[in-house]
């Protein structure tokens, strides 16, 4: 398993395990606390989430405000994702910046989000099958999200916005000028 700092926000992990392929198939160590134990500052994950999605399906941008923050490892299990993470930390010197990465079944990279930042991620394949571990139970009065297509994010999608499959609720996000921040 390899763990690097992302090259912008320092604090966000990329991690891509060994994965062991023959003509059976594959096997891979999805999770070992030990191995990223000194990259974060609590020692468990409370629940885990999975989603799926049909092409253009975009998620997002979701995070739970204070006290109720989440960390989250995020990874494919199926399909092509491009995965988008927005910094909402206001003292931060990259707050408001985002980040894109592709991750997919096939690389199997898992992204460790830290509380403070925003997540969302636009489904490119056909069928797309999201695991998504948190540290922190799910809290319907601290969850919250930042519209995905506020301009002062400018974010850069690789689809046409009327040809993105949004959901009602994510679509009423705020702006960041609006969201609750960290």
């Amino acid at each position: 398993m390899t763990i690097k700092n992302h090259e912008i926000f320092q604090d966000i992990l990329i991690i891509q395990p060994e994965v062991y392929t023959d003509d059976r198939g594959y096997f891979f160590e999805s999770f070992q606390y030990k191995k990223i134990e000194k990259y974060i500052n609590y020692n468990q994950f409370v629940l885990e989430f999975e989603s799926q999605s049909k092409k253009n399906v975009l998620r997002g941008l979701h995070y739970q405000s204070n006290p109720k923050a989440q960390t989250k490892l995020i990874s494919v299990s199926y399909g092509k994702v491009l995965d988008i993470i927005v910094d909402l930390r206001k003292e931060s010197k990259n707050f408001g910046s985002y980040i894109t990465l592709e991750l997919d079944a096939k690389n199997h990279t898992q992204v460790l989000i830290p509380k403070g930042y925003a997540h969302g991620f636009l489904s490119l394949s056909d069928i797309v099958i999201m695991h998504y571990k948190l540290d922190d139970y799910y809290s319907e009065e601290h969850y919250t999200g930042v519209n995905i297509f506020d301009k002062q994010l400018n974010i850069n999608l690789p689809i046409e916005k009327n040809n993105i499959i949004l959901s009602d609720k994510d679509n009423k996000l705020p702006n960041l000028k609006n969201a609750i921040l960290f």
